[in-house]
């Protein structure tokens, strides 16, 4: 990635405004484009656009490279011609404007989707011809995957009662394959309108000079098609039961651990391949984004191997990655490929080496800087240049949640005495100015830093579930004049301020 000082707004889709139960590809998105542009903002941060699987977390999806149907926008369906108005405008797909009602939009919104396939398969007969030939390695799998799912009440693989279909056998793949073909078109139809809203969104983001950084697990879930349709690529018994499950030892957020329960790669079959599996992922992966930000970065080094069947991550174990000969094989393959390494966490000595090594820009915290009794790396002055610095994450407290909630009384005074912090600029403003004053090159705040939102605007808890997991939404008022304003002027004030002339074009609706 070059190392032009800029900056940028983590928001993810699903929490766009939206009349329809959670945010899409469609006219807020390109809204929040333009209010990018104008509070002089160079890129978009997303979590992972895949379908969302256990808890409603999008990184434990049914595929590493679908995307998530309930970002297909209804509006945009019905601009060219797939719905009308009253097929979808009075169907409860939930009624918090705040929060995502993952329950409702369930039951609702496939059944809406359904409505649009007719007419969908004959306007883009050729379109989507295509569409299937040139993802023909991965769609066709996921497509017969889910409609296997669906047929039998969406249990996980793990449950499938027919165990020739588990197995893949040829006859029971067939027999499948005839009995669900109906089924398997509308999740291929499916993929189509979400890579086509997908591909127009993103093109007007680059347009408007903003370029969009997504966000890849490093897992695949065990309920996937990868797991299901690629077993080779796993840790896993003859029966396809994965032989030990991913995790992080105890750590911040949980005294017994984090226990993924993701099956583990099996790193020496995909050495022999040349991580032939892994350079297909990022082939894909750079078609949607223009940054990659890889979770975890550091199980390529080493990870937590937790055994199967364990209820805690305590008892796991740590295991060598295959390290730099991974990066190696990505770099020869992929040399353009911008990535951003998640290193949060506890590090050893092994993985900060194998960090340097990679020239990589890992990430700091700005939540996580100010221990009163040590002199944190995350501290803006600390920070290097090769990196980007956040003010809060998606699995980290907001920062005024952090400020008034989370944060001993010593590092509270600590950060108000730091960052000179003042009420009536707003605490928020001066976690902005810190992260934008930084050496970084690049500096980023999730909208809820923004807005100065506080502990109901948090996005994810790592280790629990249930409650508001995942669920966050944005007000469309926040898009507004004055809060672009403040924050382009910190922007050309830390010297991270690129202005961009183009012919505006309004997209969505």
């Amino acid at each position: 990635m070059p190392q032009k000082r800029a900056s940028g707004i983590v928001l993810h889709v699903s929490s766009l405004p939206n009349p329809y139960g959670i945010g899409t590809f469609g006219g807020s998105a390109y809204e929040f484009v333009d209010f990018l542009r104008q509070s002089g903002q160079q890129y978009w941060q997303i979590l992972p656009l895949a379908p969302t699987g256990y808890g409603n977390s999008p990184y434990q999806s049914c595929s590493a490279l679908a995307l998530n149907p309930f970002f297909i926008d209804l509006d945009m369906l019905r601009r060219d011609g797939l719905l009308d108005f009253d097929q979808y405008a009075y169907v409860n797909f939930g009624q918090d404007l705040d929060y995502v009602d993952f329950g409702s939009l369930y039951s609702a919104r496939f059944e809406v989707l359904k409505l649009a396939l007719p007419a969908g398969v004959k306007k883009y007969a050729a379109e989507f011809e295509a569409f299937r030939a040139e993802n023909a390695g991965w769609l066709k799998d996921y497509a017969l995957f889910m409609a296997v799912k669906q047929n039998f009440n969406m249990v996980p693989l793990s449950k499938w009662p027919d165990t020739d279909l588990r197995a893949r056998k040829p006859d029971s793949m067939r027999a499948y394959a005839e009995q669900l073909s109906g089924e398997t078109q509308f999740y291929e139809f499916l993929q189509f309108l979400c890579f086509k809203q997908w591909t127009e969104l993103k093109a007007y983001a680059n347009e408007n000079g903003v370029k969009i950084i997504g966000d890849i697990p490093i897992y695949c879930a065990e309920d996937s098609a990868e797991v299901w349709a690629q077993r080779k690529l796993f840790l896993m018994d003859a029966d396809g039961s994965p032989k030990a499950v991913a995790g992080v030892p105890p750590d911040l957020y949980s005294s017994t651990g984090q226990l993924w329960g993701n099956p583990l790669y099996d790193w020496a079959y995909h050495e022999k391949t040349g991580f032939e599996w892994w350079i297909r992922r990022f082939e894909h992966t750079i078609k949607l984004y223009d940054v990659v930000r890889i979770d975890h970065f550091r199980g390529f080094e080493s990870y937590w191997e937790v055994p199967a069947g364990e209820t805690v991550a305590v008892k796991g174990q740590w295991r060598k990655g295959p390290a730099m000969r991974f990066i190696n094989a990505i770099r020869s393959a992929l040399p353009d490929l911008d990535i951003i390494a998640e290193d949060l966490g506890d590090l050893d000595e092994d993985v900060r080496m194998f960090l340097r090594e990679t020239g990589l820009p890992g990430m700091t915290l700005l939540v996580d800087a100010f221990d009163p009794d040590t002199e944190s790396d995350f501290l803006p002055h600390n920070v290097k240049k090769n990196s980007v610095a956040y003010t809060s994450t998606h699995d980290s407290p907001t920062f005024m949640d952090f400020y008034y909630n989370e944060a001993s009384q010593e590092a509270r005074d600590f950060a108000h005495d730091y960052m000179r912090l003042n009420q009536s600029e707003g605490f928020n403003w001066g976690a902005v100015k810190a992260a934008w004053g930084s050496p970084a090159y690049l500096s980023m705040a999730p909208m809820q830093d923004i807005l100065a939102l506080g502990e109901d605007a948090r996005m994810n808890k790592p280790s629990t579930q249930g409650g508001r997991n995942w669920q966050w939404r944005v007000r469309s008022d926040a898009f507004n004049v004055s809060v672009a304003e403040i924050l382009h002027h910190i922007t050309k004030t830390y010297k991270r301020y690129c202005p961009v002339e183009v012919e505006k074009e309004q997209g969505g609706e």
